[in-house]
């Protein structure tokens, strides 16, 4: 596992950024990020971890936390890396302006978003949304069973953006749309936590060293100890 800034993929390979609270991370992220790595034969995966998520209603636990169980759930893999930079900045976490500063650092080399259906599905809620077309194309991961729901005026700027090859991504640093089909794991964060809070064990589900973290910090059932 690397922690990292700053961007030095080679020239033309992109890098793919995969933001969310993971709370907890679990193996539906970890496969889902593996398996967009290879199709789009990207450097990297940079797990983008948010400090303040804008449009999470519930509490979200403390951001020590999430990132302790992201490193133990890489390990040493070098086709991952971390960046912690949403956590260290104040305020809202938009991946706006996340992008726009991993822009800043990677001059021309293609950086790609990795977001789910649900979540494409609502990018026009998202806030400057169209800028980020401006920082980075996106790659909308889709599983058995989802469902486009886009806006008409969504879904005509993704389809005019759309490109067909993961290879179509490498002659640009941002701007185009690409859909990936990814392995379907019946896996979420919220059910996760539901497990523990009723008392039961989420083994299998995530890596053992974050199950044995969540269970030695106490996490998800009411008697969490303090971040370290």
């Amino acid at each position: 596992m690397r922690t990292v800034r700053q961007l030095n993929g080679p020239a033309g390979r992109p890098i793919v950024i995969f933001g969310g609270t993971f709370d907890p991370v679990h193996y539906g992220h970890l496969r889902a990020a593996w398996e967009a790595r290879e199709l789009l034969d990207a450097d990297e995966v940079r797990f983008v971890p948010a400090g303040v998520p804008p449009h999470r209603t519930e509490a979200v636990t403390g951001a020590a936390h999430r990132l302790a169980m992201l490193k133990l759930s890489i390990g040493q893999d070098a086709g991952f890396s971390i960046d912690d930079r949403e956590i260290r900045r104040p305020g809202p976490s938009y991946m706006v302006d996340t992008l726009a500063e991993l822009r800043q650092e990677s001059r021309s080399s293609p950086l790609v978003l990795l977001i789910g259906q649900d979540s494409a599905n609502a990018l026009d809620h998202w806030h400057r949304w169209e800028e980020i077309f401006s920082y980075a194309h996106l790659a909308i991961m889709s599983r058995a069973g989802d469902i486009q729901r886009y806006s008409k005026p969504l879904a005509g700027i993704l389809r005019q953006r759309s490109v067909a090859s993961p290879g179509d991504l490498s002659g640009e640093p941002g701007g185009k749309v690409l859909g990936i089909q990814v392995t379907s794991l019946a896996i979420s964060s919220s059910s996760i936590r539901s497990i523990v809070a009723g008392g039961r064990s989420p083994r299998y589900l995530m890596p053992a060293a974050v199950l044995d973290y969540i269970s030695a910090q106490g996490l998800y059932t009411g008697e969490c100890a303090p971040p370290g």
